[in-house]
């Protein structure tokens, strides 16, 4: 806790405004309103972050004076926790609303800034989470339940333990309450998350090369489906579309809206378009930028035609009235490479690799002399 102690005082990344590293917090929340005068007074609502996405929030009825970073003792059911500030004044109201919290009741009190005795009985609880979940797990195996005990948080005075479970059908767990009571002389709480928030408490790192959205601040977790893969013109590749959790990624679901948006203004791709020369297929599109690409044939890249969704029109209608255009490109326009330009494309691969050539020495007049005695 001590390393922790440390990391919560300084913000040296510039990843967070006002205390607390990146590197320990998760689901860190920019305080854009911190600089503005009377901010911190404008409500006694404070948010509080325990072990990793697990947040809470909290009435200062004491009106201590609270900054990002401090270490509080904090009202719980039964006896205190203990957690660390990451939020005050006017954001913390629209947290709660976006956390949608069913009950007031849910908004607890904050008792005081953790003393030195808070802390030694939340490093002794701390302590002994590891072994508390190898031991779980063995219990709930000797049950036959169908579950995964995916993690446990102790609260910080001790007197409670958060068992988090994942399974894929109703568990009754009754009787593993009752082991687990028996075996670690707490009060036991299971909640039930799923693996996108298995995810998030863990944390990792994504192949986009940034960290998972679930465990930097994403918090509300929606469906994703096949057809925001669709949509996109993404291949279904399950070991591409996958994220972390082993579930479709959420990051589909960023641009579908805009993707079905531009998608309207397509043609439809069972319609073929009809020249003088030959009849053209859909081959593939590239959606925002609106162009279609078309071949002479149905299953393989023949001949391709790349052109605008609106000259596509322009020939589907043409060819209702039956017409036909010589050619799919516009009157006066040649055919145009599309995509980005490499500017190393014609050069060798082996640029690198060949070597200078070296300069001949010229030999000295004393040498050529020496070398005329020596033949005589």
């Amino acid at each position: 806790m001590e390393k922790e102690l440390e990391i919560c005082t300084g913000c040296d990344r510039g990843l967070c405004h006002q205390a607390i590293g990146r590197q320990d917090r998760q689901l860190n929340t920019y305080d854009w309103l911190a600089d503005v005068p009377g901010n911190a007074d404008s409500t006694d609502l404070v948010e509080v972050q325990f072990k990793h996405t697990r947040k809470g929030y909290y009435h200062n009825i004491n009106r201590l004076p609270l900054k990002k970073g401090d270490i509080v003792a904090v009202e719980a059911s039964p006896g205190h926790d203990i957690g660390v500030v990451t939020l005050t004044g006017r954001l913390v109201a629209l947290q709660i609303k976006k956390a949608n919290l069913k009950s007031a009741d849910d908004i607890k009190r904050i008792y005081r800034l953790a003393r030195q005795v808070d802390m030694d009985k939340y490093h002794e609880a701390k302590a002994l989470e590891h072994q508390t979940m190898i031991e779980s797990r063995k219990i709930a195996k000797g049950l036959g339940l169908d579950m995964k005990i995916g993690d446990v948080e102790y609260q910080g005075d001790g007197n409670k333990a958060i068992f988090y479970y994942i399974a894929d059908e109703r568990v009754d767990f009754r009787q593993l309450i009752k082991d687990l009571a028996a075996a670690f002389h707490v009060r036991i709480e299971m909640k039930q998350i799923g693996a996108r928030q298995e995810a998030g408490r863990i944390g990792g790192t994504g192949p986009c090369g940034r960290e998972l959205c679930c465990a930097t601040w994403m918090k509300n977790f929606i469906s994703v489906s096949t057809g925001a893969a669709r949509h996109q013109d993404i291949s279904l590749n399950p070991q591409k579309l996958a994220g972390m959790c082993a579930k479709l990624k959420c990051c589909l679901n960023y641009e579908v809206d805009e993707y079905m948006e531009a998608g309207r203004q397509l043609p439809s791709r069972e319609i073929a378009l009809q020249t003088l020369d030959s009849d053209y297929y859909y081959f593939k599109a590239d959606i925002l930028a609106g162009l279609v690409t078309y071949s002479t044939d149905k299953r393989i890249a023949a001949n391709l035609e790349t052109i605008t969704a609106e000259r596509a029109k322009e020939v589907i209608e043409m060819n209702r009235r039956g017409e036909k255009p010589e050619s799919l490109q516009e009157a006066g326009n040649q055919k145009k490479e599309n995509g980005p330009v490499d500017l190393l494309a014609g050069d060798s691969i082996t640029r690198f690799d060949k070597s200078k050539k070296k300069k001949k020495k010229k030999k000295k007049p004393s040498d050529r002399r020496n070398n005329n005695e020596q033949q005589q």
